[in-house]
């Protein structure tokens, strides 16, 4: 394929709410459309992004994207599908995102982050969580991926850090917090950074993340080791942020963790990339 182609409680009766209100975007027709095709074709997705965050945290937030998360090995099938519908479909970014196109509106076909860390598996269908979502009954992307994925954004233009606070707040106390931490890895720093923010953010709710998460996260943190790579020291900012810290690698030969042996991205995926911030 080318790189274009043509062609429960209070929070149960919140959601409950936002499932009875009609949907007025004038992209609905398009996204029901679309998944419609992807059901047909047995293509498995589930729904993340604005729409997700809306029934996940009660945060209404009407953008001109529908957001589906794939596994990797059905991206391209996933775009070809909707090809073959009549949109327009492009893998604009060959490491994590495609985009299928209707007019002004668009979906984000997403198989991985940004900056690499975070790529659909198995496990985000093994814990995928119902929810209605344009008048339709769809599989949402848990909340345990979705604090993932949205931890690791924090651009100069964007940062996620409201989303992931109000996700704690709502969740908190129900979540898979061993699968969590394992999802970090290594990057638990920014997990607990989350933490620190979230306590600042909604101290009367301090109490809902239990202390030993907390506990075992600063131990990590505080016992974790400088890392270097041909006896440069490696920059983690990268995960963060594309463009804040090019100079750091560019000018003082920091390693970009995202590279090989730390990270899984080639130099050609991250140019693409960061070419994407260099335009605005």
């Amino acid at each position: 394929m080318s790189r274009s182609l043509s062609g429960r409680s209070q929070e149960s009766t919140e959601a409950a709410a936002l499932d009875n209100q009609p949907v007025h975007d004038a992209g609905a027709e398009f996204y029901r459309a679309a998944l419609a095709e992807l059901r047909t074709a047995a293509i498995p997705f589930l729904v993340g992004g604005a729409y997700a965050l809306e029934v996940h945290a009660g945060i209404h937030r009407r953008t001109k994207d529908l957001d589906i998360f794939v596994l990797e090995k059905d991206a391209l099938s996933c775009l070809d599908v909707l090809a073959t519908a009549g949109y327009r479909a492009e893998l604009t970014f060959p490491h994590w995102l495609g985009k299928v196109f209707c007019g002004e509106e668009f979906i984000d076909v997403i198989f991985n982050s940004g900056n690499g860390c975070c790529p659909v598996d198995d496990e985000w269908f093994d814990y995928a969580r119902p929810g209605r979502v344009l008048n339709l009954d769809l599989p949402l992307c848990p909340v345990e991926e979705v604090i993932w994925q949205k931890s690791f954004i924090l651009e100069r233009d964007r940062c996620d850090v409201a989303d992931v606070s109000h996700l704690l707040r709502r969740h908190a106390a129900t979540l898979d917090w061993n699968r969590l931490i394992e999802r970090f890895g290594n990057n638990g720093s920014v997990l607990f950074a989350q933490l620190v923010l979230f306590d600042f953010i909604f101290p009367g709710h301090r109490d809902s993340v239990p202390v030993w998460v907390q506990q075992r996260l600063l131990h990590e943190h505080q016992t974790a080791r400088p890392q270097f790579v041909g006896g440069a020291p490696v920059i983690q900012g990268t995960l963060l942020s594309a463009s804040q810290y090019l100079r750091d690698i560019d000018q003082e030969g920091y390693h970009d963790v995202r590279l090989p042996p730390t990270g899984r991205l080639s130099r050609e995926q991250i140019a693409i990339w960061t070419a994407n911030f260099m335009q605005h």
